[in-house]
């Protein structure tokens, strides 16, 4: 049991954390750099204190400047957020090596699924569907990583095994491309993640980024609370993300989301974590494990009914989970813009100060943000700024509410990326729900063409 939470993240993802502890009576501790001293949620903390300079490295990432500031604040577990430390194994065990509790699943959970091969084996031995391709790290011998390719069949994908975030990938499409690939992504992988291993896999020409979401307690009960549909991404990085997934049978999702649940008993998960799946001629293929909240967890929390933060934390607690799978159902559709600081049509970050904030409201109406007019957005950190979340009866709705909301918000002072948003969501193939994880990028091809 604790009383008092250290937040060892930013931004909006911090604003969420600190609302859940405060629902449920518990302390929090918020931690800042010396570029976020001004922000706004601060003040609602319990406690808050700085742990060094802008750079994430010096502050953010700064895994003994966060255990002091535990140490020095009294706080018994830390909660990492996203992004940053939140899927870092090694400091998972530092905090329960300091005697604190680690909101999240166990170092081991987190080293397994972390490192897309081993998850890849722990899933084909789970029963759940993957990519096809071997369950091996890529060979350093280039006549190896021809024999793969060539019995996977092109196009492949090159991949590094300790990515994330979209880094690390590399699509191949003849023989003749391959070595300089597998080279440039191996480089790669090694200055992104430290870790040069490499796997390779099928390349799915035209699939849907699926995602189901689980609940774990550590009493054995696995719960599986629906599905996302995130496949509007540039970059592979993901713009805007609806729930449940549009045009699937809900008993399909019911049977791929027993799958995971199998997955998790076999790893011996706890908390909540986020399955993705490709999707593609009706069959599903797993791709990865996020062993943290995702940033699109609203949705989730939308149509379910249930607060994940507030999960995670009792969880955290040693509580049972309070409600079986007969007690999920989702109600309606939710969908999630993602609201960044960024050009909207190179998609250059713009960082500055935001001189207007008018947010929406209404019905089924949702913005879950740390800014305000006045903030600085920061060059330093990711440009994300908030999320806009619309939920409704139908899908219908939603895009009709979601159309209203992003009229309704302003925001002046530097440049984002809402009027693409606008363009989004009235846009007729995006409404049919028919999008696969390349519409977003050949749709901006064709504009820029245009």
């Amino acid at each position: 049991m604790f009383d008092t939470v250290l937040i060892a993240n930013r931004g909006e993802i911090a604003v969420r954390i600190q609302r859940a502890c405060h629902l449920l009576g518990l302390k929090t501790v918020a931690l800042y750099s010396t570029a976020d001293a001004d922000a706004g949620y601060l003040a609602q903390a319990d406690l808050a204190l700085c742990i060094g300079p802008a750079a994430p490295g010096s502050s953010y990432l700064n895994q003994a400047a966060i255990l002091l500031a535990a140490e020095v604040s009294g706080a018994q577990a830390i909660h990492p957020g996203y992004g940053f430390l939140s899927e870092n194994a090694g400091f998972a065990e530092a905090v329960e090596k300091a005697g604190l509790t680690f909101i999240g699943p166990s170092a081991s959970s987190i080293r397994t699924m972390g490192d897309k091969v081993a998850a890849k084996r722990a899933m084909l031995a789970a029963g759940v569907p993957c990519v096809p391709g071997p369950d091996t790290a890529l060979s350093d011998h280039p006549d190896d990583v021809l024999a793969a390719a060539e019995a996977i069949g092109y196009p492949v994908m090159i991949k590094a095994s300790a990515g994330g975030g979209g880094r690390g990938m590399r699509v191949v499409r003849e023989p003749a491309n391959l070595l300089d690939a597998v080279a440039i992504t191996r480089e790669e992988a090694r200055n992104a993640f430290s870790h040069a291993g490499l796997y390779i896999e099928k390349f799915l020409e035209n699939p849907r980024h699926i995602e189901i979401q689980v609940l774990c307690d550590a009493f054995g009960n696995a719960l599986c609370l629906g599905s996302r549909d995130c496949s509007i991404q540039r970059r592979n990085q993901k713009v805007i993300e609806e729930a449940p997934a549009h045009g699937i049978a809900p008993e399909k999702i019911a049977e791929i989301g027993q799958q995971c649940l199998t997955a998790c008993r076999l790893i011996g998960y706890r908390g909540a974590g986020t399955f993705e799946f490709l999707y593609e001629n009706g069959h599903f293929y797993f791709i990865e494990m996020n062993t943290r909240l995702q940033v699109e967890h609203t949705v989730t929390e939308m149509v379910t009914g249930i607060d994940l933060v507030a999960q995670q934390l009792r969880i955290a607690r040693g509580e049972a989970l309070g409600f079986g799978q007969h007690d999920i159902t989702e109600r309606g559709h939710a969908m999630e813009c993602r609201i960044n600081a960024e050009d909207p049509q190179t998609f250059a970050p713009c960082p500055g100060r935001i001189e207007r904030w008018d947010v929406p409201g209404g019905f089924g109406i949702r913005l879950d943000s740390h800014v305000r007019a006045g903030d600085v957005v920061s060059p330093y950190y990711d440009s994300m700024i908030g999320k806009l979340i619309a939920h409704g009866d139908s899908r219908e709705q939603v895009f009709a509410r979601m159309q209203v909301a992003l009229d309704e918000l302003v925001v002046e002072g530097i440049r984002t990326n809402i009027a693409l948003h606008r363009e989004l969501v009235r846009n007729a193939e995006v409404k049919a729900g028919a999008v696969d994880n390349h519409f977003l990028e050949r749709w901006l091809s064709q504009r820029a063409e245009s």
